[in-house]
């Protein structure tokens, strides 16, 4: 059974930076697992910033859609699985074509997480602490990241919320 921490907070909050030095302080192999798409510029810049800030030796797999199935595949005794990010993950499964996918996936992650063996950190964006946003498909991502969030603090042993570098530990024990 997976030790899961799920790392919330905005964007540029720390929540990254701290997940990297969680994952480093377990001592196990680490498995970075990238659900980001480099669709332009920015994003590749994004991408490659995140990448230097890597220690080299930490195992890369890129996955966009198909996380349960990945975490199911790398996870180990002996591993440290950090996804990072859930809400791009998020994103990307409601943009797909195909409407029963978004479902399915989470699905899947919810059900996979408790029978993980080793440690599990994610990483997500906190989306619903601003107004409710314009345009149906906006409030749509807003409403499925924060039903995602609960679900995944209810099946996390640790929920850390991160604000201006600073973590705060909404359940389970401080370090």
């Amino acid at each position: 059974m997976s030790q899961c921490q799920l790392i919330l907070g905005g964007a540029r909050s720390g929540k990254s930076r701290l997940a990297e030095q969680l994952a480093t302080e377990t001592d196990l192999e680490v498995v970075y697992i990238a659900t980001a798409q480099a669709q332009d510029a920015e994003m590749q810049a994004r991408i490659l910033q995140h990448q230097q800030q890597r220690p080299a030796h930490w195992l890369l797999i890129e996955e966009p859609i198909q996380l349960a199935q990945v975490l199911q595949q790398a996870a180990r005794d002996e591993r440290c699985l950090l996804v990072d990010c859930l809400t791009l993950w998020l994103t990307n499964l409601l943009l797909s074509d195909e409407p029963q996918l978004l479902e399915q996936q989470l699905t899947a992650l919810y059900e996979c997480i408790a029978e993980l063996p080793g440690q599990l950190i994610l990483v997500s964006n906190e989306t619903g602490l601003g107004i409710v946003p314009l345009g149906e498909l906006s409030r749509r991502y807003v409403d499925q990241a924060g039903w995602m969030h609960q679900r995944l603090a209810q099946l996390s042993q640790r929920v850390i919320f991160t604000v201006a570098g600073l973590p705060h530990v909404l359940k389970g024990a401080a370090w």
